[in-house]
């Protein structure tokens, strides 16, 4: 499943990074978006971009299409 599919307060578990250039992958990693890391999806905004999400305790915006290549599973 896609982050961009979680609804407002799920939490799940990242699991891949997928189709993503270099420098926006080192930017996510840089924020705390790594495999195996919890992230809950807080709220998105009125037009559904951007989402805002909490990953180790810190506030997040993704963009919704940065959002879909980032895999996640439940709990």
């Amino acid at each position: 499943m896609k982050l961009s599919e979680l609804k407002s307060g799920e939490t799940v578990k990242v699991t891949a990074l997928n189709q993503l250039s270099t420098e926006t992958r080192k930017r996510l990693m840089v924020m705390g978006i790594l495999p195996q890391t919890e992230i809950t999806l807080v709220r998105r905004a009125p037009m559904g971009d951007p989402l805002q999400v909490e990953v180790r305790g810190v506030s997040v915006a993704l963009r919704e299409s940065i959002a879909a290549s980032i895999e996640v599973e439940r709990r």
